[in-house]
């Protein structure tokens, strides 16, 4: 008894650390427009959704959606049209900013949609069910096992912030010697040309044998 309470504090601590995980939206979808949600995630991340297009007036027909995600370069992972429910799954090969936009089809348009989606990602999109029967592990040895997918999340995690935060300070170090070029050389040419000033107002004063 004492070793499931000691495992439950554990992975409730390790969730409280932030490590994403699983998430409910709710997008209310306008009649013309398009709503995104986004997420940023590093490479090699298992990415698993549901989206559902909820009526919100009993009786009336149930209106269709198209959803689009996109990869931080802008690639295509998953598009469907004419749709009132779907699902993406894919893993990531690019780190960055994922994102999942939905808009009510042309000829629903005479009112909004909302949708529901259960976002996964990691750990949470990971199938323990399945791992469970194919090893043939249950109760603690199972919650050990979840335990240490959390772990891993969590170093890969520091990893990708790691060095996420090496290359902002590399940039922000090669902005700083830049902007410090610029104050030397915009120095250098006021120098010059207060200089090219004076010898020129001294000609011109020499000129006019005022001096």
């Amino acid at each position: 008894m004492s070793e499931d309470i000691i495992l439950r504090t554990l992975i409730f601590v390790l969730c409280l650390m932030g490590i994403p995980s699983s998430q409910g939206i709710w997008l209310n979808l306008p009649s013309s427009g398009t709503k995104c949600v986004s997420e940023e995630i590093q490479t090699n991340v298992v990415v698993l959704a549901d989206y559902t297009v909820i009526s919100q007036d009993v009786g009336q027909e149930v209106p269709t959606i198209s959803a689009k995600v996109t990869s931080p370069f802008g690639n295509t992972l998953h598009h469907k049209e004419n749709t009132t429910a779907g699902q993406f799954a894919f893993t990531t090969s690019e780190a960055g900013n994922y994102l999942a936009c939905f808009w009510v089809d042309s000829h629903h348009q005479a009112g909004g949609a909302s949708v529901n989606i259960d976002w996964k990602i990691g750990i949470a999109a990971r199938d323990w069910d399945s791992v469970a029967r194919k090893e043939k592990i249950e109760g603690v040895e199972l919650e050990l096992r979840k335990l240490e997918g959390v772990v891993e999340a969590i170093h890969e995690n520091l990893l990708y912030l790691k060095n996420r935060e090496a290359e902002m300070r590399k940039v922000s170090e090669l902005t700083n010697a830049r902007v410090a070029w610029f104050g030397i050389m915009s120095l250098g040419v006021c120098i010059v040309v207060s200089a090219l000033q004076l010898w020129h107002l001294k000609g011109f004063f020499q000129k006019k044998k005022l001096i």
